[in-house]
């Protein structure tokens, strides 16, 4: 290898810093000041979401011999041109194991600019959106298309610079010859196990602007008092109190000041708040997410040594207080079920506990919270329409106006599912209800429905395993709020509304599914599903040993009950648009429920049912009933022929095609 050798310099480069950015994502140079931008000398993890709305976080490529990142902006001739050579790269290195992502760090570009511009250029990797900037600042990108080059042993920087000489000026001259290949290089090294020669050259690219990172000096500046705790008092302290669900309360400055480190990994992470749903995609009402102008300032505060300030008020301090019991208030009435012993360790089977209903008269139910006697061992509660709970999720308040119907005398029917975690306990369960006022009753009658992929199976070993599911709607009908769920190796969820004619739109994404936190995802405008619509969910799952969760990643996976199984689960609450609680709809459920077999095996999303897409559970029994099923003998299963499968099943797999919902 022939270099022009830089040598080791120091991690700093002298680069102009912008002071603002074009509307459509390109950089300018007006105005420029020179600032002094350090590169780490061990990367952070992080999570960021790409164009896709996939999240990917750094540290889950730990075995990867190494992790290329280029600064990619919207808009700039400079990536245009870079990104043929950047794509023949990472086909170079792929059966390698390197990992190749682009960076977007510009705060006016969102998940669909981005998309688009991947598209039109052809980026054929993924797009990280930093449009908090947090992560490209820390990571010390200055430039457009600036590479990076991280080493997982270490997770130092191995190089940071221009992929090659043809992109270190001002200018691209992608069609030159390469004379010195610094990507390449410093990639064979690392896959050779030797020292790389150069660790860092000179790149005179567009920079890129960050203005906080430009005035890092100020950061001691922020006020705990006056910045800080509003915006802990706003989305942390309800959970993070005395008695609450999180693990300690945030109740001082002393105790934020301790667990600042984490604070700030876990905002850098993504994982708190616990809110999954990608922001990019949808509006949703009781949104957990943090703002990127309050995550810069927590982050930047503990960056800067969280001082306590001056103030002689604490605010965190002055006002906590234990979380209430109920944290709806105290319900109307309280079902509390049966004491359960969980043994230390083992598999507990899915309990079936019954509770005689005292209500003298129906009601119409608006609300209810569940309060896990042992918030470690419950994993689910579901139950005949009296409640829902998973990791994470609580309380469910319906939309206004809908209400479901909850009848005297018939026995409340649960099912809870248990899990060991190293101690023996004995679990007592309330299920608070809230009712309607009799002299105010809901107009809407509050339907559900669940679509259950009895038919998953994953390859052992296997990461991103895709399965779908879908759900027809003969009616028109409104969607309130989605509840996704599968297990360990649950990766990522994505829920779409196809319309008739088969155009597909994102209505709800989990970049990253969290088997810890699972809730209803409200939408801050229900969703209108026309007649003839279906909804769609696409799951993908990580059965490898990168998934640090994972039980066994030599198991082959399918549809189970426990939790080192996997579920394709998702529960929808939703209203028939021209139902009403005086004139219910019943043939509208009756109607929808008989699509679901359609839903789980047509995997190719065509409205039919091919022998190639048969397989899972019912594999044996369709495939020998196949051609008796297919009575125009086309080949395939169409509605119709496939209706009388359900007869054919039997109760057990009934069971699992149906599921109880989540209300």
């Amino acid at each position: 290898m022939k270099h022009r050798l830089i040598g080791i310099m120091t991690a700093t480069v002298a680069a102009a810093a912008l002071l603002g950015v074009a509307a459509v994502g390109q950089t300018s140079r007006e105005a420029a000041s020179v600032t002094d931008v350090k590169v780490p000398a061990k990367v952070g993890d992080f999570r960021l979401v790409d164009q896709n709305s996939i999240a990917h976080d750094l540290y889950y490529h730990k075995n990867a011999p190494a992790v290329v990142i280029v600064s990619q902006v919207n808009g700039s001739p400079f990536v245009h041109d870079l990104v043929p050579a950047l794509n023949a790269l990472k086909a170079k290195y792929a059966d390698k194991g390197v990992v190749f992502y682009m960076m977007n760090s510009t705060p006016v570009n969102d998940e669909i600019a981005v998309k688009q511009e991947a598209e039109k250029i052809g980026i054929d990797m993924p797009v990280l959106i930093d449009d908090a900037q947090l992560i490209g600042e820390n990571l010390g990108i200055s430039h457009v298309g600036e590479a990076f080059v991280i080493d997982p042993k270490g997770w130092k920087v191995a190089y940071h610079g221009p992929i090659d000489d043809r992109f270190s000026g001002r200018s691209a001259k992608p069609k030159a010859a390469v004379k010195t290949a610094y990507l390449a290089d410093t990639l064979d090294s690392l896959l050779a196990g030797e020292g790389v020669q150069v660790s860092t050259a000179k790149l005179e690219s567009p920079s890129i602007a960050f203005p906080q990172r430009d005035h890092q000096a100020d950061f001691v500046k922020i006020s705990y008092a006056n910045d800080v705790a509003p915006i802990l008092q706003k989305n942390c302290v309800a959970c993070h109190s005395e008695g609450g669900i999180a693990p300690f309360a945030m109740d001082s400055y002393q105790k934020v000041k301790g667990f600042a480190p984490m604070i700030r990994e876990v905002i850098r992470n993504d994982r708190m708040p616990p809110y999954n749903a990608d922001p990019h995609i949808g509006k949703f009402s009781g949104d957990l997410n943090l703002s990127n102008k309050d995550a810069q300032t927590l982050v930047h505060w503990i960056e800067a040594g969280a001082a306590r300030g001056d103030s002689a008020i604490d605010p965190l301090k002055a006002s906590a207080k234990p979380a209430p019991e109920w944290p709806l208030g105290k319900p109307d009435f309280i079902i509390t079920l049966p004491p359960f012993k969980v043994p230390a360790s083992g598999v507990v089977d899915y309990q079936y506990p019954k509770v005689a209903n005292e209500l003298k008269e129906d009601h119409w139910l608006r609300a209810t919270t569940v309060i896990a006697g042992d918030r470690q061992a419950v994993h689910h509660l579901l139950s005949n329409g009296v409640g829902s709970y998973a990791v994470g999720a609580e309380s469910v308040v319906f939309q206004k106006g809908s209400g479901s119907w909850v009848e005297p005398g018939t026995p409340f029917q649960f099912q809870m599912h248990y899990t060991p975690y190293g101690k023996e306990t004995t679990d007592v369960t309330r299920v608070g209800l809230y009712f309607y006022p009799k002299d105010a009753p809901p107009t809407i009658v509050r339907r559900s429905a669940v679509i259950a992929n009895i038919n998953i199976d994953i390859p052992a070993g296997k990461a991103h395993h895709k399965e779908v599911a879908y759900l027809d709607f003969p009616e028109d009908a409104t969607i309130y709020s989605i509840f996704p769920h599968a297990h360990y190796r649950g990766e990522n969820a994505h829920i779409y509304l196809q319309k008739p004619g088969g155009k597909e739109e994102l209505i709800l994404s989990l970049p990253q599914y969290d088997f810890n936190w699972q809730r209803f995802y409200d939408f801050a405008a229900p969703i209108k599903v026309p007649k003839g619509s279906r909804i769609v969910t696409r799951y993908e799952y990580d059965n490898s040993p990168n998934n640090l969760a994972n039980p066994d990643p030599t198991r082959e996976i399918t549809w189970g009950e426990q939790s080192f199984d996997e579920m394709q689960y998702t529960a929808i609450a939703f209203r028939w648009d021209d139902e009403t609680v005086a004139n219910q709809k019943p043939e509208y459920m009756t109607e929808l429920n008989s699509g679901r077999m359609m839903g789980i095996l047509d995997t190719n999303i065509d409205g039919k049912v091919e022998k190639s897409e048969v397989r899972g559970r019912m594999s044996k029994m369709l495939l020998a009933n196949f051609d008796k099923l297919d009575a125009n003998k086309d080949g395939a299963l169409e509605a119709p022929e496939l209706a009388v499968v359900s007869k054919m099943m039997g109760r057990r797999a009934q069971k699992d095609a149906s599921e109880q919902d989540l209300h």
